[in-house]
């Protein structure tokens, strides 16, 4: 905790270094109160679209835009925006909110995976349980499954269309730079249809993503209230859970009850609320094949659950956690609960209501872009540091420190699958910022005829994406040692990124 905690002491220092109250009022509202009611509108949409589509072709593509949509639109109104005399200065910025994320991603939020989920490779699960310090030692590390390599290998294909606008510039013909750009927003197009459509024949990946979010939800809500202090199960109050997630009362849960639940760990956020999705948690839980979860079989499954996530060996022949069917937030429940209770509704007025949620999250990130804009230049001007220092720390910070946070947890165990798990949500989440980003920020380059010169912030990502990607795609053991290079790989390429842009004048 200590690399997060003097993290937010930077953050906290630089805004009380700036010499008007008002820029760190406006920067504090824009990012803490603005970004969160975006976030939670648009999820709010997305969740009931799903609930009436499923995963399949719109889980597989729509939705992955619309997660990452209050990204693309900053990125857009950004540009669109910017006047001719400042558009140069929108391009770098734009750039450095993609940037910024994907960096902080694959250094900061991947060493502490490295660093806190590390147990002695020599040692039995259970032992690794009792021993909480780590050790510089190579026996001191993680190792990962083979599906995590081949999840990294997606970050390099993402770094094709910037190979191809890095390239460009060495030509240094404004004709050869514009047709790079087509070339690589074309590309960069290509790997994101392939990408969604890939899931949905093959979707491995979206299997992946429910475990995890199931495990991550086992450990952060269920583990104090549903165990004694030795950490064994208590009955009595799975069977008061049971009850809570009945619904209807017929003692017996449902394909659609346990909807209910995915939407609660948050899987709705991400499209796993569909019927492939519900079919694997059925499964796990369904021992008898009648297509329904007594509660015996709910309170067998749990405790299993329940003892994979307390690292407890469990005689059953299962596969991984991946169903605890568990529901969510009372907030979220409630929410789900009038949603089955308005099901008698038209399918129109669902429509509607998703629509109007997505909208709403859309039209604060459209206010928020050009104030947030303005008063990172501001705030960088008043601290009197280079402005792409606010746009890669700050507000990459902001916007991925929940996901940090929920990454040290869920590999808190100290196991192998938790830390498959959480590597393998990384490497999405890059591939994603990563093809997503671009095309918006291409998409504008290109139809505005803006110059551009981004090369250094390419170059940056270039070589950290491919290192990461690489080191990822190849080897399935990492020791203790990796995260500190990770943790130095963010102010060594902040410091290389100061150098191209200010010293050598590049961009």
């Amino acid at each position: 905790m200590n690399i997060a905690a003097l993290m937010v002491l930077l953050v906290l220092l630089a805004i009380q270094f700036a010499s008007s109250r008002s820029i760190r009022n406006e920067f504090s509202y824009l990012i803490s109160d603005g970004l969160d009611k975006k976030d939670k509108y648009i999820s709010s949409g997305s969740n009931l679209f799903f609930q009436m589509f499923g995963t399949g072709i719109f889980g597989g593509s729509v939705f992955y835009v619309l997660g990452k949509f209050p990204q693309i639109v900053l990125v857009l109104v950004t540009l669109l925006s910017a006047s001719e005399d400042v558009v140069g200065s929108a391009v770098s910025m734009s750039m450095g909110f993609l940037a910024g994320s994907t960096m902080m991603s694959l250094t900061i939020i991947w060493g502490s995976v490295i660093a806190f989920g590390s147990y002695d490779l020599q040692q039995t699960p259970s032992s690794n349980l009792e021993n909480k310090m780590l050790c510089l030692s190579n026996g001191y590390g993680v190792k990962t499954d083979i599906v995590t390599k081949y999840t990294a290998r997606i970050i390099l294909l993402s770094m094709i269309p910037y190979l191809i606008l890095e390239l460009s510039k060495v030509v240094n013909s404004s004709s050869a730079t514009r047709a790079a750009v087509l070339i690589a927003l074309i590309i960069t197009v290509i790997l994101l249809v392939t990408y969604c459509t890939f899931q949905v024949f093959q979707p491995w990946i979206q299997d992946r993503t429910l475990e995890y979010l199931i495990l991550s939800y086992v450990k952060k809500n269920l583990l104090q209230s549903l165990c004694n202090p030795y950490g064994r199960p208590i009955e009595f109050k799975i069977r008061q859970l049971f009850r809570k997630i009945d619904l209807n009362k017929n003692g017996q849960i449902s394909e659609d009850e346990v909807r209910a639940f995915l939407v609660g760990i948050e899987a709705g956020v991400v499209g796993l609320i569909g019927d492939h999705c519900v079919s694997k948690v059925m499964a796990e839980f369904d021992f008898s094949g009648d297509h329904g979860i007594s509660k015996e079989e709910f309170i067998r499954g749990i405790s299993k659950w329940l003892d994979e996530a307390n690292g407890v060996e469990n005689n059953g022949n299962q596969t991984e956690l991946f169903n605890s069917n568990l529901p969510g937030s009372r907030e979220e429940q409630q929410i789900w609960e009038a949603e089955q209770q308005d099901s008698k509704n038209s399918d129109e007025w669902n429509y509607s209501k998703a629509t109007y949620f997505i909208l709403l999250g859309t039209a604060i990130a459209v206010l928020l872009a050009k104030p947030l804009t303005k008063t990172l230049q501001e705030l960088a001007t008043a601290i009197k540091v280079p402005s792409f220092l606010v746009s890669y720390f700050l507000v990459p910070f902001a916007l991925n420190f929940r996901q940090g946070y929920k990454s040290i947890i869920s590999v808190s165990d100290k196991k192998e699958k938790s830390v498959s798990l959480t590597l393998s949500q990384i490497y999405c989440g890059v591939f994603m910022n990563n093809v997503l980003g671009l095309t918006s920020f291409l998409t504008i380059v290109y139809i505005r005829e803006v110059e551009w010169d981004i090369t250094a912030e390419i170059l940056v990502v270039l070589v950290i994406c491919s290192g990461i990607g690489l080191s990822s795609s190849f080897s399935s053991k990492f020791p203790f040692w990796t995260c500190l290079v990770a943790y130095a790989l963010y102010p060594i390429s902040l410091g290389f990124l100061y150098v191209l842009t200010i010293s050598l004048g590049w961009g």
